[in-house]
């Protein structure tokens, strides 16, 4: 008992460490280095490269998978697909083939005519169309939503596409995963979007896109894979037309979010009077 007395008071009176307080040096945070902005040589070199491909290939044919976000009611998103078999000839014709996930979809541009052909719901709507694929694209859009993601890769000029606003670009590293082949990794920046996108180091051909609008709050990213790439191919005028298909109804080429010209809602209903109970008559 004595032993473990002794012992216990011992522990007692030895000395507590105090924690010391951290510094005010050691308090202050380090703020990461300032990100220069800058448009890299290199960067800027292979982007001029890709664009230059495309830019000078009078046909092509690629098969494009887009991935996208969608914010989930649980908070994190969720992700869809769409693929896209696209045919091109400049100036003036384009055919996109989309069989899903989701509804299914063609289009059709001959440099007179764009035909927008649900196949599933066999409706058809035809417009008349401006004499460029530019110009199509940015109509097709205007009047009836229609986007496609890899329209930068179609257009005329897709360096002044890209390079106009450019804040910023810079050289990452090489990827052998991508596409099957070695590519070189930038990431370039405008006022509107973030993206980093993977080329082929040898054929200057872009193989991924990921992109994140740099106004969305929810930090949603796309995806664009580029693969299947056929450039000045022979292709023929049937390409770009919509063949038989049979009985179609017509449809206007509209948003689809837009009502029928001349559609009224329907009638409210009108409010039921309250009509006050009869009087029962007076007892005999």
């Amino acid at each position: 008992m004595l032993v473990l007395i002794l012992t216990a008071n011992g522990y007692a009176q030895q000395p507590k460490k105090i924690a010391k307080k951290p510094s005010r040096k050691a308090q202050t945070k380090v703020a990461p280095p300032a990100v220069p902005i800058v448009l890299e040589p290199k960067a800027m070199e292979i982007i001029k490269g890709a664009c230059d491909r495309l830019a000078g290939a009078k046909s092509m044919r690629f098969t494009a998978v887009v991935t996208y976000e969608h914010p989930s009611r649980l908070g994190p998103p969720l992700a869809y697909t769409t693929k896209s078999d696209v045919t091109m000839q400049r100036p003036d014709k384009l055919r996109v083939i989309t069989p899903g996930d989701g509804p299914a979809s063609d289009f059709y541009y001959d440099g007179k005519q764009m035909v927008a052909y649900a196949p599933a719901e066999k409706l058809v709507a035809v417009a008349d169309a401006p004499p460029t694929i530019d110009a199509a694209l940015k109509k097709a859009f205007e009047t009836a939503a229609i986007y496609y993601p890899f329209a930068d890769v179609v257009v005329a000029d897709p360096y002044k596409d890209i390079s106009e606003g450019l804040k910023l670009a810079f050289y990452i590293g090489q990827s052998n995963i991508v596409g099957g082949v070695t590519t070189d990794m930038i990431a370039y920046v405008n006022d509107n979007v973030f993206v980093q996108a993977w080329v082929g180091s040898e054929d200057k051909l872009p193989r991924r896109l990921r992109a994140m609008y740099r106004d969305d709050p929810s930090r949603l990213r796309h995806q664009l894979d580029l693969s299947d790439w056929q450039l000045d191919v022979p292709v023929s005028a049937e390409d770009f037309t919509l063949g038989a298909v049979g009985s179609v109804m017509q449809i206007p080429f509209a948003r689809p979010d837009t009502p029928p010209k001349g559609l009224q809602p329907p009638p409210k209903p009108k409010a039921k009077s309250k009509s006050k109970p009869k009087a029962k008559p007076p007892a005999p």
